[in-house]
């Protein structure tokens, strides 16, 4: 990959939030599930399509710190505004790893 300089990277603003619901995304085309997270009194709740299924029960995600890039434009995926990008890493069956705070944060907290 090609380097980059600070200032990208200061322009990616990425937070912790907490998943306050969850509902199975039946219209992706790949199993999902549509995520509301909290992101604190300045950002307020988004929503964001996560293929988090294979690992993840709804059960698991509510309530739950994740972390999140909030200022990409939002992206119609479906019939669903996909408002914010939840991270994770890839395992090398193709499951996603959900990138999380170990400790607990604010909801709204920016990566440093």
């Amino acid at each position: 990959m090609e380097p980059i300089q600070w200032h990208d990277f200061e322009k990616v603003d990425l937070r912790a939030g907490t998943v306050v619901a969850v509902e199975d995304f039946s219209q992706a085309r790949h199993p999902a599930y549509l995520l509301r997270i909290d992101f604190g009194p300045e950002l307020g709740e988004k929503k964001s399509s996560a293929r988090i299924t294979e690992l993840y029960s709804k059960k698991d995600l509510l309530g739950k710190k994740v972390m999140a890039v909030v200022n990409f434009p939002p992206k119609q995926i479906g019939p669903v505004l996909s408002e914010c990008l939840v991270t994770g890493f890839h395992r090398q069956d193709g499951a996603v790893v959900l990138a999380v705070p170990d400790a607990d944060v604010p909801d709204g907290a920016r990566l440093a």
